[in-house]
């Protein structure tokens, strides 16, 4: 190789580390969590917080007494900080639901890794007296995870969970979902450059008839959780806290139909 073309190969390898380091840094800073997600994880008179070394952080409402019809497993978005979901899940809480919310693997989550998170998923629910049902969801890829959670339990025989809640995203872009007989809940923003209202509707044959479709208007994809902007997505028409209360509206009235159908039972 001559030594034009090796200055050449060395400019270009430097310029690809540049750029590689440049989008490595723009998604780790636009990961992490917001301030008002780190005080969302503190203990007070309605909600109770705590942190597991597993990485499930479950958030109580303080009022509860006894078992409740229904609670909700969370996963965050690919990437992103499982603490930016704080803000969300206590609203959730705070409303009289227990939330547990379920870290994944940093690399994002490859099929070798379903066994593992359904492991914790599944021990963090069997151990939790809080609910006697619960509904399954996510945001971005965390709502594939939900997915295919829910049919690796299938799989195992018996139906675990009470309802889906799919956030902020496409799929199922595989598998066929018509089947489920509980309630499934899709949220979206018309302003979401990462999963399009038109990606989503192109895969609306997947899901059952009957499943539920929350369009918030002016919403994107990085309003959903509380970090900063995503790469790839698009500028949201409404405020961040706008675009969380109707998030949380969409949630809770999951939770409310979920409950209708499955009622307490003792565990």
């Amino acid at each position: 190789m001559s030594g034009r073309m090796g200055r050449t190969v060395r400019w270009i390898g430097i310029g690809i580390s540049v750029v590689a380091l440049g989008w490595g840094g723009w998604v780790a800073l636009a990961a992490r969590p917001r301030a008002e997600a780190l005080s969302a994880l503190r203990s007070d008179a309605r909600v109770e917080v705590v942190a597991e070394e597993t990485g499930v952080y479950r958030f109580s409402p303080m009022s509860q007494q006894g078992t409740l019809p229904i609670g909700l497993v969370f996963f965050p978005e690919e990437t992103v900080d499982v603490r930016a979901y704080a803000p969300l899940m206590r609203a959730v809480a705070a409303a009289g639901y227990p939330v547990t919310l379920v870290t994944l693997p940093h690399r994002g989550l490859f099929a070798s890794d379903i066994p593992d998170v359904l492991h914790t998923a599944l021990g963090a629910m069997h151990e939790d007296v809080r609910a006697a049902h619960w509904v399954i969801g996510g945001h971005g890829y965390g709502a594939s995870v939900a997915l295919k959670l829910v049919a690796e339990a299938a799989s195992m025989g018996g139906r675990i969970f009470a309802g889906i809640l799919l956030m902020g995203t496409a799929h199922p872009s595989v598998g066929n979902f018509t089947g489920l007989r509980l309630p499934v809940t899709k949220v979206l923003g018309t302003r979401d450059g990462i999963a399009r209202v038109s990606a989503a509707e192109a895969n609306r044959r997947l899901l059952p008839p009957t499943a539920r479709w929350v369009v918030l208007e002016g919403a994107n994809h990085s309003q959903f959780g509380a970090y900063g902007f995503q790469l790839g997505d698009r500028p949201a028409s409404i405020n961040r806290a706008a675009q969380q209360q109707q998030t949380v509206n969409a949630v809770l009235e999951t939770l409310r139909l979920a409950a209708d159908v499955f009622p307490v039972v003792p565990k």
